[in-house]
């Protein structure tokens, strides 16, 4: 700290001397207050508070530096900061994503005669909005406070400035009423074009309220109180907040998304800029105008120093959008979750069903590696053949283990943000882990012990008929040899099974995302040869059909595609690419058995069983985490108590393992069957 309070000193000591330029002297102050480490959470607020107490202790500093700042705002263009810095770009997603892309290679010229842009050269760290947000209210309320930017400054300053913020307020209102009338949100809020629109109003409200402050006396007069303003900026914001809503629930896509970001950014600015520009007439809200001011102040410096981050845009869109998708998941993730008997009759029911068509597939698969076909042409058939028999499972309603962790994290991801991830809501959400591992057991058994059997039994009964073993010695051996966890590359190869399986359910919230918004299943409904065709209630019952199950079959289907096409990829690269899962691990282990007679050496078959329990564990573990890291993000929830959850977990598995492996007796049963 004796080093930062040298440097600090030296930097103000040329502030007071004054001869340099403004944005050569604050750059310097903020590569003195710059921790060594950005991620320490303390060192931030103790140098910002240093930096108050040097100017307290001096006034020639202080007012040197008050000078400074306020001659970089004035003499500055700072109209583009107000309107336009942590807000979104008029280009599009796809265009400011671009943009930023190019931004690594061949940077933009900076503006030294913009306010933005000087603050993109005084922030010039790559990490510097990780230690600026790290710096507490505390601190940040205590230095504007010494500095005490309105006392014995220009006044000259002071009113360019705040023309810079009235003009600001004019523009973004102008751009909020134009955003605010877009179809997209006229489509998600009917009725809204049928009424006199708020956002035209707050244009022309805003125009008003400009005029009034600039007019006003002393005292200001009663219009440029900001009051009616405030009025329309609510009656925006619900329209904003049911458009939402409407998305959320009736589906959205990335230009309605950042439609509806983009109007919020720009209604929260204009906010914040009426709210500084009445409460400076009222002395007794001057805190409250310091919150208002360092609220703006963090919010549009990060977005300038982020304004090249693509990690950035896709995190303020894609998230919201992944959002719609992981919701969809997650209802249907709790049809995966069984609470009581008969869902846990049902689950070991409807996974033997897809254990029994994989078995089959497996085999399919077998014979169709035989047939003479080019590359490409062998990953279209081994694609058709697990997409179309996914999809056969799908209408079955039969259930594939695997399938289960993209949705059933969504689910689980959904009940700790609305527990908040509270710690003292941890008990139920050990129930729900609980309900969930002992349903994942249920179907990966149902699988496995029904694709293993039935495969030795197809093995058997097409060997009589043919009178010779369908998959000859070689075949065997290489199918062994697959399962080999530590011979062959099978456990990173079902680590790319489960990176698909992760896909597939985002895939599948996708599809049911869209089928709400394009509103496939009303116009499939409304085909009029289709319902010539099929008649107008069967027609309907195909409509409701699609709307419970596009995601679904569209999720399956490019599962499979997956599959088939990844060996195929992995050759044309030349890298050693393929999948494992754990089901047709379990049928190609019955196929090699019956193709060599049983004679296999035990060791074998112990290493193979292990590997296909490895191989599952590797598929479940790898969709789980990431389905979760993605619905968490998505949600923004912070869950800092893993480690209690897991301590938890372990303590009801070990008192209570019966949870995890078999559902609760009937007489046990809670009243609402959980």
């Amino acid at each position: 700290m004796a080093d930062a309070r040298i440097a600090l000193e030296i930097v103000l000591d040329r502030l007071v001397r004054g001869a340099d330029d403004p944005v050569e002297l604050v750059r310097a102050l903020v590569d003195a207050l710059r921790p060594e480490d950005p991620a320490d959470g303390e060192t931030p607020s103790n140098l910002l508070a240093l930096l108050a107490r040097l100017i307290a202790e001096s006034e020639p500093r202080r007012n040197a530096l008050r000078a400074r700042l306020l001659e970089l705002f004035a003499d500055r263009e700072p109209l583009t900061l107000f309107t336009d810095a942590g807000i979104l770009p008029a280009s599009g997603f796809f265009a400011e994503l671009w943009r930023r892309a190019s931004q690594r290679f061949l940077p933009a010229l900076l503006d030294p005669a913009r306010i933005s842009d000087c603050l993109a050269m005084i922030y010039h760290g790559p990490r510097d909005h990780v230690w600026l947000a790290a710096v507490s209210t505390e601190a940040r309320r205590a230095f504007w406070s010494v500095l005490d930017l309105a006392g014995g400054a220009d006044p000259e300053a002071h009113r360019r400035v705040e023309d810079a913020m009235l003009e600001a307020v004019r523009v973004l209102a102008v751009r909020v009423a134009a955003l605010g009338t877009q179809p997209e949100i006229g489509r998600v809020v009917p009725g809204l074009g049928r009424f006199d629109s708020p956002f035209l109003a707050l244009a022309a409200e805003a125009e008003h309220f400009v005029n009034a402050v600039r007019a006003a006396g002393d005292p200001p007069a009663e219009a440029a109180d900001g009051r009616q303003l405030m009025v329309f900026v609510a009656q925006c914001d619900g329209v904003l907040k049911r458009a939402r809503a409407a998305s959320a629930r009736e589906g959205t896509s990335l230009a309605l998304t950042y439609l509806l970001v983009r109007a919020a950014q720009s209604l929260r600015r204009l906010e914040m800029l009426v709210q500084a520009l009445t409460l400076r007439l009222h002395p007794e809200s001057q805190p409250v105008l310091m919150d208002a001011w360092i609220e703006f102040l963090g919010e549009a410096v990060r977005g300038v120093v982020r304004r090249n981050s693509v990690r950035e845009h896709f995190h303020e869109l894609v998230g919201l959008l992944a959002l719609r998708v992981t919701d969809n998941a997650s209802r249907t993730g709790e049809h995966y979750i069984t609470a009581d008997r008969a869902e846990y009759g049902r689950m070991w029911r409807s996974a033997a069903g897809a254990g029994l068509i994989i078995g089959t597939m497996a085999l399919i698969k077998i014979l169709l590696s035989k047939l003479p076909l080019a590359p490409l042409g062998q990953a279209f058939a081994f694609s058709m053949n697990y997409s179309l028999g996914f999809v056969l499972v799908h209408i079955c309603h039969f259930t594939i283990a695997t399938k289960q962790p993209a949705m059933t994290a969504a689910t689980i991801a959904g009940s700790i943000g609305q527990t908040g991830g509270r710690i003292r809501h941890l008990p139920a959400l050990v129930d729900l882990i609980a309900q969930t591992f002992r349903s994942q057991l249920a179907a990966i058994l149902g699988n496995v012990l029904v694709a293993l059997p039935t495969a030795i039994a197809l093995g058997l009964g097409l060997s009589w008929l043919a009178g010779g073993p369908v998959v000859d010695a070689d075949k065997a051996s290489n199918l062994l040899h697959e399962l080999d966890p530590l011979r062959s590359l099978a456990i990173p190869h079902a680590a790319i099974a489960g990176f698909y399986l992760f896909l597939s359910g985002l895939i599948a919230g996708y599809y049911d995302n869209a089928a709400a918004y394009r509103q496939i299943p009303q116009r499939i409904a409304a085909l009029p040869w289709l319902r010539r065709l099929l008649g107008p209630a069967r027609t309907q019952r195909l409509a409701d059909y699609v709307d419970r199950n596009l995601g679904g079959l569209m999720g399956n289907f490019f599962f499979g595609i997956f599959l088939g096409s990844t060996g195929t990829l992995g050759n044309i690269v030349g890298l050693p690419l393929d999948i494992r899962h754990i089901a047709f691990a379990a049928a190609n282990l019955g196929y090699a058995l019956v193709a060599v007679d049983f004679a296999v050496p035990a060791a074998v078959v112990v290493w193979s069983v292990l590997g296909v329990a490895l191989i599952g564990l590797t598929n479940l573990t790898v969709s789980f985490a990431l389905a979760l890291w993605v619905a968490l993000r998505s949600r923004g929830v912070e869950f800092p108590h893993w480690r209690e959850l897991l301590v938890q977990v372990l303590r009801r598995f070990a008192s209570q393992p019966r949870d995890f492996l078999l559902p609760p007796p009937r007489q046990a049963q809670p009243a609402d069957g959980r």
